[in-house]
């Protein structure tokens, strides 16, 4: 039997479509027009209208109108997803709020963060929020683009329109429109592998 798990206390709007398979719980509130796919987890949420959410874990979060969450995202407490927002497959957000229209599609952790309206953030992005002692807040300004394979080294504030090269680490502050490149150029020794690999490879 197919069924969805619905507390009495959550509050759902109009032409909501709520797929089997879901566990709604505690003070959720759901947006007109929104469609709730199959497998999510939602608790204490806040969910805007005309949002798709797919197969994720929203716990204690707000999520603002015409966004997509999903599939697998996990949105931990005090996360907020503006509005016009996607956040992709195993996307883990927790303490941050991701302005308008900004994107962070796969594989990335954002952690006690703000990020600027229009910004991408690319795959395998990471917020450095913990130095062993304390968290620390990272800011990043509007229409930056985040490289992939980016790690932001918490306290940072990345400034409007910067762009960051795939693979760098930040441990500066940017100026508006800087081009960041923060990665040592690769050596390369002909046949040294064979050093390490087995002979019968």
């Amino acid at each position: 039997m197919e069924f969805a798990v619905i507390d009495k206390s959550v509050v759902i709007g109009k032409n909501v479509i709520i797929h089997p398979f879901n566990v709604i719980k505690g003070n959720t509130v759901i947006g007109d027009n929104t469609i709730i796919y199959s497998f999510n987890y939602i608790e204490d949420s806040i969910i805007g209208k005309n949002c798709e959410i797919s197969s994720s874990n929203l716990q204690k979060c707000e999520i603002g109108e015409n966004a997509k969450v999903g599939p697998f995202a996990r949105l931990r407490p005090k996360a907020k997803v503006c509005d016009n927002c996607k956040v992709g497959n195993f996307v883990e957000i927790k303490n941050a709020i991701l302005h308008s229209g900004t994107k962070a599609s796969h594989l990335t952790y954002i952690g006690d963060a703000q990020v600027g309206e229009n910004t991408n953030v690319g795959c395998g992005v990471i917020f450095a929020n913990y130095d062993g002692k304390k968290k620390h807040i990272t800011k990043v300004g509007k229409n930056c683009f985040i490289g992939s394979n980016t790690n932001l080294i918490a306290p940072i504030e990345v400034a409007d329109e910067t762009y960051i090269c795939a693979g760098s680490t930040l441990t500066k502050n940017t100026e508006k429109g800087d081009f960041v490149i923060a990665r040592e150029k690769e050596t390369i020794k002909p046949k040294r592998a064979y050093k390490y690999l087995k002979e019968d490879i």
